[in-house]
Order: structure tokens, then sequence, then C-alpha cells
């Protein structure tokens, strides 16, 4: 009976510490197996950006890489280009613009064109392939053409797109903590709070989306506001208002525009000119003749 007893209690006394080993065992294996995940998570970042190393194209195919093989989308640059050219000959200068755009792979977002007594112009805003941005401006020039102005600013956006591609793939984190909280939603009440915590949180994935595809887009197609005129009508660049013999011609035509547009106002109130003669007449004899009188 007294070794029984000696026996339960060394049990007893062993049970602690067997439990704390396991425990031990046990955290030591959880920390195995998160640095396993950490590893292998290395390893699949690893090939992917093997993979985009690999799967990138040629420097000697694609335009829009350096010699050292560095890619320019890395850095995502704005470039605007602000150009005003006087001609000589707009009709034919205006043709070679439209022309020769297909060749720097160039298209047209929007054109405005005015003309004057003096000064016909056109203003046209060109999208243009990065690769191709220095090209074009350079073309802007030769004989009859005269550089009024020229000005070309960058604005890098790296940082941004960076900075949004990171808030939204945090956004879309959260979204898919909350699509897991839905499954668990015992009531529709709860349904409903996690279904608009969702709502709102893929509008703000889908705007970074957004803004993440204007800033690629923008930093692929260089824009180039080219503005060109021609002076009509013996106008020159010292004096863009009419001379004299512009001025008197003017004159002449307005005062002509003016006696017509009389003449056919008064036609069209004929009936009230009739009317108005009629009355007057009328008020004129039978207005009482005043006599004199005689002291």
């Amino acid at each position: 009976m007294k070794r029984y007893i000696y026996c339960m209690a060394i049990l007893a006394m062993m049970l602690p510490a067997c439990n704390r080993a396991k425990e031990t065992k046990d955290i030591q294996l959880e920390d195995q197996t998160i640095t396993d995940q950490d590893k292998s998570t290395g390893k699949q970042e690893e090939q992917v950006t093997a993979a985009d190393t690999t799967g990138s194209p040629s420097v000697n195919n694609v335009p829009g890489l350096t010699k050292n093989g560095n890619a320019d989308w890395d850095r995502k640059i704005i470039k605007t280009a602000d150009v005003q050219l006087q001609v000589k000959d707009y009709k034919m200068f205006n043709t070679s613009v439209h022309n020769s755009l297909k060749q720097y792979g160039a298209y047209i977002a929007g054109e405005n064109q005015q003309k004057t007594d003096y000064r016909i112009e056109n203003t046209i805003t060109i999208k243009v392939p990065v690769a191709q941005f220095d090209a074009l401006v350079n073309s802007f020039g030769g004989d009859g053409i005269k550089i009024m102005n020229k000005n070309i600013s960058t604005a890098d956006v790296t940082g941004e797109t960076v900075d949004t591609k990171a808030r939204m793939q945090a956004k879309i984190a959260v979204r898919d903590k909350y699509l897991q909280l839905l499954k668990q939603a015992k009531n529709m009440n709860e349904i409903l709070q996690v279904q608009n915590e969702i709502n709102d949180i893929q509008e703000d994935i889908e705007a970074a989306n957004g803004r993440i595809n204007y800033l690629q887009h923008s930093s692929a197609y260089s824009t180039i506001n080219l503005s060109y005129y021609q002076y009509i009508n013996g106008s020159t660049s010292k004096d863009e208002k009419p001379n004299f013999f512009i001025k008197m011609t003017d004159a002449f035509s307005t005062g002509t525009l003016f006696i017509s547009n009389l003449i056919l106002f008064l036609i069209s109130i004929w009936p009230l000119l009739i009317g108005g003669i009629v009355m007057l007449i009328y008020l004129r004899r039978g207005k009482p003749k005043k006599y004199k009188t005689h002291s």
C-alpha cells in the first residue's frame, strides 16, 4: 500500500513537468512552421522576381530601355511639351503634321482651330510614346517655320504610383478579412454591416486602381501641346491688329450690313408703320381749329 501511494506521488510530480515540456515543444514547432512559411514566401518572391526578369522583353526589341537593360517604366515620369510656331504656309504645315504623327506612333487627343481677319491658328494636343517624345518635338522645324515658344516639363510620379499600389494592396487584405467575417455572420444585421464595410473598401480599391492606370498611361504616353499660326491679310507679327485699309473695309462692311438690316426690319413691321401713319393723319384732321378773337 505504501509503494502504491509512493508511485502515485511520483507521477503527480512528473505530470506538470511533462506538460511544460510538451508546451515548449509545441511552441518550437510553431516557430519552426512560421520560419518555414517565411522561407517559402521568400522563395516564391524570388521566383516571381526571376520570372519578371526573364519574361521582360529584350533591350533591342523594346523602346524605352537603357543600354544597361534598366527599364524606364520602373520610374514613372510624365513629360509635357508646350510648343508655339509661326509658319508661312499654314495649310502645308497642318497637312504635314497630321501625316507625320503615324510614324512616331502618336495620335491627336484634341484639336482647336481659330481664324480671324488677320490670323489663322490651330492648337492640337498630341499623345506620343515616351520613347518617341524627343524625336517628335525636335521635328517641328524647318524652312518657313519660326519657333516662338518651347517649354518642356517633367513630373516624377514614381513615388505616388508605389504608394498607391501599397495602399491598394492593404485595402485588398482588409477586404479579404471582411469577406471571412461575412461568412461567419449569424444574422441579417451583421451581414449588412459587414457588407457595407466591404462596399466602402471596394470603392477605395477601384479608385486606387484607376489612379494607377492613369499614372501608367500618362508616363507611357507623353503630351505635346502644339500651337501654330499664320498671319494673313497683310498683318505682321509686330502688330496683330488690322491696318487702316482693313479697318476702313470693315467699317464699310459694317455700315452696309447695318443699313440692310434696318431695311429688313422696317419691311418686317410694315403693318405697324401703315397703322401709325393712318392714326397720325386722323389725329391731325380731327384736331379743332383755333380762332382768333378781335378786341
